[in-house]
């Protein structure tokens, strides 16, 4: 590619922190929930390159076009692909891209098309912008994605910390995971953590259902341990993992767990969750059994446990009815009844219409805020 430079280049990262940074000098953006994704433009030549630099172009084919007529002739952006459903953005639909068949992924284009969300612009023409600092590459990137529609989208930003605030709180709703805040006099440092991201984080207590060996193998350690929320009608739904323990921990928890793996099955409510997986899909019930989408060909076989014991865990944010990531342990709730572990405990945040994240439909321009403070 005729370009300053060439692909794979490693992406600019983030650190986590629990707050928005005080002070002058930071912009503000939206944390999008969706695949970090660098566009490599060169004329007709296009390339989407995964922030583990692979390339992704054979899994979103619908956006070549649309790229190609809405950016530079020959430039470099650094972004992310997402899938907007009626719900918010929708990770799954994205996971279930990375497909071995084409025709698998032509199909889902067409049903969930992806949109991509440019927020830095790391070369125009023959000019090289890595060194330039944030300030003067956001003002190009404005100036390039003037006319910019969908599914082509320049990410809102502002300079007004409590206008990203107001962002935290109200784009969740819209499946955004937080905010991203970035020196406006720094450079693009590829690979380097020179970003910083705030995200939600809450906690919820949880019954613990079951648990999944170790890697190592059968008896060996407890690998994470599969947690359960109850619906309002008394169904236990299987709502994620958290698997964050120390060596020494994992092998306690095999003590610990053991007297409650005996006669576990007898009235586990997973118990026939093989045998009902098609009802409970049609119930819309979650199951511990079910196929991993992004760990395909994973060993996700378990252990029930009489769901007796609760645990606190850490979260982000839910995705539909489970933890969006792995949950984090917090500690033992051996004060909380099981039955009292419900979805009716979290926090709900009300969906934020996504046009006045994405901006008008049909060309028009962003709405006005996309651009307060910026």
């Amino acid at each position: 590619m005729n370009l300053p430079f060439s692909p794979p280049l490693a992406p600019m990262l983030s650190k986590a922190a629990d707050a928005l940074p005080d002070g002058d000098g930071w912009q503000f953006e939206p944390k999008w929930d969706g695949f970090r994704t660098l566009v490599f433009r060169d004329g007709d030549e296009i390339v989407l390159q995964s922030r583990d630099e692979k390339p992704m172009n054979r899994y979103f084919p619908e956006l070549l076009a649309p790229l190609a007529e809405r950016l530079p002739e020959r430039c470099v952006v650094d972004g992310e692909i997402v899938i907007a459903g009626a719900g918010g953005l929708d990770f799954e639909a994205l996971l279930l891209r990375i497909h071995p068949a084409a025709s698998r992924v032509k199909l889902l284009a067409a049903e969930s098309p992806a949109s991509f969300v440019a927020w830095d612009l790391l070369a125009l023409g023959d000019e090289d912008l890595r060194e330039a600092p944030l300030a003067a590459r956001r003002e190009r990137l404005e100036q390039v994605l003037a006319g910019a529609a969908p599914p082509v989208h320049l990410s809102p930003a502002t300079r007004e910390r409590t206008l990203a605030e107001d962002w935290f709180r109200r784009f969740e709703g819209a499946g955004l995971d937080g905010v991203m805040a970035k020196r406006l006099d720094a450079p693009y440092r590829a690979g380097e953590r020179t970003m910083i991201k705030v995200k939600h984080a809450r906690t919820a207590d949880c019954v613990v259902a079951g648990f999944r060996w170790h890697k190592n193998g059968v008896g060996t350690m407890v690998g994470s341990l599969l947690l359960g929320l109850y619906d309002g009608a008394g169904t236990l739904h299987h709502v994620g993992v958290t698997a964050a323990f120390t060596n020494a921990v994992r092998k306690q928890l095999v003590g610990d767990l053991a007297p409650l793996r005996r006669n576990a099955l007898d009235d586990h409510p997973w118990r026939d969750w093989a045998e009902a997986e098609e009802e409970a899909n049609a119930k819309g019930q979650r199951l511990p059994g079910a196929t991993s989408r992004w760990n395909r060909g994973k060993d996700l076989s378990w252990e029930p446990l009489r769901p007796e014991r609760v645990c606190e865990v850490a979260y982000d944010h839910m995705q539909g009815t489970r933890f969006r990531h792995a949950a984090h342990f917090v500690r033992w709730r051996p004060d909380k009844r099981p039955e009292d572990c419900r979805y009716d405990q979290l926090e709900v945040t009300p969906a934020y219409e996504l046009e006045r994240v994405f901006g008008a439909r049909e060309g028009r321009r962003p709405v006005p805020e996309s651009r307060q403070g910026s």
